[in-house]
């Protein structure tokens, strides 16, 4: 039967409602952000093509950088052809020629771009823009807005990152330039109305009324690239900047001032990246990326930045953008074509940069600058998961390179990308490609005289003098940057320390280095089945990404990468057939496929990861002295005053009057004639409507049909109208 809303009594607000209106959000200041055309050159608006931020040295500097790993390719090139031209020429041999020069190009690159960065962190470079990393604060004179999107992510989480942000903000005196914005696209209901009471008590909390927002979009169409353009274009007319967080993400109030302030110096920069430090890691596999990101990522991120200059890249979270900037260049049309390869772009913070530069704003990553905290998956598994969406989106960006106008850093910055993930299946087609030659030496009859006669016969054979000095040279070029990230550690004091001295942080280095080794080959495999689901037509679609350490039970972990042991198996079973010294020769990378399982289920462990911690291994400073925002995050997650409430959102706004109120209030305007119609909403409404108790509602409702009737001010009535049983 039908019901009328307004016929329904509501429950009484408690004495603790406040009396004044209720806003989630601010007055609407609307911008515009166009779609950009990929096929014309953008609006420069009168920018010229050179920011003033760039140096004046950046030439040399890419030069250096580029020109060094071309001629180290040519090297290795010219010594690997030394290798296999003594067994003659052959179609195997030519290919493992080009794979070898395409993967060594890689690694020879980021060598180059780790010797830029080393010299570079040693100089205490890595600022610029005029920012300091101490000293006194300047002062602010434009507004800033905090933006969290979140979906499906625990909500006492988010709140406590978010006010230890703003409680950091307000230690600097500053905190009126700043606004902070819950963009929630969460779309189970159970998450949602904890969201929303989260939200409301964390308000509370700080006397956040006027200063903390939130909303949930009821249509989350285009991923988080359309949740971040829905608030520019209903509200960024307000602000002048704004700071794109993760879920995860914690930013001192001191690096907030500092950034905010360059953006205003600087009123040709569009975009400044921080180095965001991986922390809170707790099983194995989190402190080994944690240790990993923390000794080797300075060098990588001060190279990139020395010769990256104005034209820098955006990693989509813990950056300041100028919202002017962002709405004229970054409003990003859908691809032609189907998913995988077509419809909305993915990976949309590189497409971002790329258009922004393109317009003529410079981008800058400032890795100097601390303060700007994030945190690891905890497993294998849950990096895989969210490889797979992040392997999608880079290969979707062979749609984007012929965009005119593009700076042609801006097309390396996503040449790179795909690279990350094209080049898992090019090593094993490498490894593959030497079996079959050292099987064709086994089988293949050789020719010792040809067709010409000569006085001596020729042997063919692989030079093993110079296979040892290519092996050598590779290796070195693999795992120079390591060395270099130590020697750096050693010449930083605060650093060395908080490693846990030069004798542990060496101990550290050596355990990262060979788990990684092992762990390589099973993400190798990883990889190349996410981009073999990807050329294959199969879309990612759109999961949450696990943070806690739950561990994975050990079936589970069987189960899943029971494939990569039966591979390496076989592998090593066919590498002993054609030759024992193959085998040997192979073992690193056996090893880790064929105890896979093991491995990921030792390195999943938050019981191994904490041991390893006792015993001062894979230290990182933020653990030995701690940063203030980070004891303020875990002060906020040790005292949540979120009231208890149901886990299940229709008993939770039955239970809490003020929490029911406000979530009627954020809801949106309701349907009218003409508009689209919400099948789940009208299923919904009617399972309730013929519900005889709160219970069988419960039971009848699927989650997309309880997430669309608590959409509906109807059906909160009709819950609310429901009797327990």
């Amino acid at each position: 039967m039908a019901v009328s809303v307004d016929a329904l009594s509501m429950p009484e607000p408690s004495k603790d409602a406040p009396s004044q209106p209720f806003e989630a959000m601010p007055p609407e200041a609307r911008l515009d952000m166009p779609v950009q055309n990929l096929r014309t050159p953008a609006n420069m608006e009168g920018r010229g093509r050179t920011p003033a931020t760039s140096p004046s040295s950046i030439v040399l500097r890419r030069l250096s950088v580029i020109g060094s790993a071309l001629a180290l390719t040519a090297y290795g090139a010219w010594r690997t052809h030394m290798v296999m031209d003594e067994a003659g020429v052959s179609a195997l041999g030519v290919i493992m020629l080009v794979l070898f020069i395409a993967l060594f190009m890689w690694i020879a690159l980021a060598f180059t771009s780790s010797v830029a960065g080393f010299c570079s962190l040693v100089a205490h470079g890595g600022l610029g823009l005029g920012i300091r990393r101490t000293g006194p604060l300047p002062e602010l004179t434009r507004r800033t807005a905090l933006l969290l999107p979140t979906y499906n992510e625990p909500p006492h989480r988010v709140i406590a990152g978010l006010r230890a942000i703003y409680s950091s903000l307000e230690e600097t005196g500053q905190l009126d330039s700043f606004d902070l914005f819950i963009l929630s696209d969460t779309t189970n209901p159970d998450v949602w109305v904890k969201e929303e009471a989260a939200f409301l008590a964390l308000r509370e909390q700080v006397g956040g009324h006027g200063r903390i927002f939130y909303r949930r979009r009821h249509n989350n169409v285009e991923r988080k690239a359309g949740n971040v353009g829905e608030w520019v274009r209903r509200f960024g007319g307000a602000y002048d900047h704004m700071v794109t967080l993760d879920a995860d993400s914690v930013m001192s109030g001191q690096t907030l001032v500092r950034m905010a302030d360059a953006m205003e110096r600087n009123p040709g920069v569009g975009l400044i990246q921080t180095l965001p430090v991986i922390v809170g890691g707790t099983t194995l596999f989190a402190r080994l990326q944690q240790f990993a990101g923390r000794v080797y990522g300075p060098i990588i991120a001060y190279g990139i930045a020395w010769w990256h200059g104005a034209e820098g890249n955006y990693w989509g979270h813990n950056a300041i953008i100028r919202t002017r900037a962002f709405a004229s260049q970054a409003g990003l049309p859908h691809v032609p074509g189907k998913p995988p390869f077509g419809g909305h772009i993915l990976s949309h913070d590189f497409v971002e940069a790329a258009l922004m530069r393109r317009g003529g704003w410079a981008i800058h990553m400032i890795p100097a600058l601390d303060g700007s905290y994030e945190e690891s998956p905890p497993s294998l598994t849950d990096v895989a998961i969210r490889d797979r969406r992040w392997c999608q989106g880079n290969l979707q960006h062979v749609k984007v390179l012929p965009t005119k106008g593009l700076h042609w850093v801006s097309r390396m910055h996503m040449v790179v990308g795909i690279g990350a993930y094209v080049t898992s299946p090019l090593w094993l087609v490498f490894l593959l490609t030497g079996i079959l030659i050292s099987l064709q030496a086994h089988f293949q009859r050789p020719e010792y005289f040809g067709d010409t006669k000569l006085l001596y016969p020729h042997w063919p054979h692989v030079d093993p003098v110079q296979a040892k000095y290519v092996f050598i040279g590779t290796m070195v070029v693999l795992l120079a940057p390591k060395l270099l990230a130590y020697i750096a550690l050693l010449l930083d004091p605060q650093m060395r320390r908080g490693a846990g001295g030069p004798i542990r942080a060496a101990l550290s280095v050596l355990v990262e280095t060979l788990i990684g080794g092992l762990i390589a080959p099973i993400a190798m495999l990883i990889q190349t089945s996410g981009v073999i689901s990807i050329l294959s037509g199969h879309d990612s679609g759109w999961n949450t990404q696990r943070r806690d350490d739950g561990g994975i039970p050990f079936m589970e972990v069987a189960r899943q990468y029971a494939r990569f042991t039966l591979f390496g198996l076989v592998l090593g079973a066919g590498a002993w057939v054609v030759s024992p010294s193959l085998f040997f020769w192979m073992t690193p990378v056996l090893l880790g496929l064929v105890f896979s399982i093991p491995l990921v289920a030792f390195t999943s462990s938050r019981s191994v990861g904490l041991g390893f911690r006792r015993s001062g291994l894979l230290l990182v400073p933020e653990e030995t002295e701690e940063p203030d925002v980070l004891l303020k995050l875990e002060q906020a997650e040790a005292q949540d005053q979120t009231p208890t409430l149901p886990d299940d959102a229709l008993r939770a706004l039955r239970a809490d009057p003020v929490l029911c109120q406000a979530h009627l209030a954020m809801l949106p305007a309701e349907r009218h004639a003409g508009d689209p119609i919400n099948a789940d909403q009208l299923v919904g409404l009617v399972k309730l409507e013929e519900a005889s108790t709160l219970s069988e509602a419960e039971r009848r409702l699927s989650v997309k049909e309880k997430a669309a009737v608590l959409g509906s001010r109807k059906g909160v009535a009709l819950i609310l109208r429901l009797p327990e049983s």
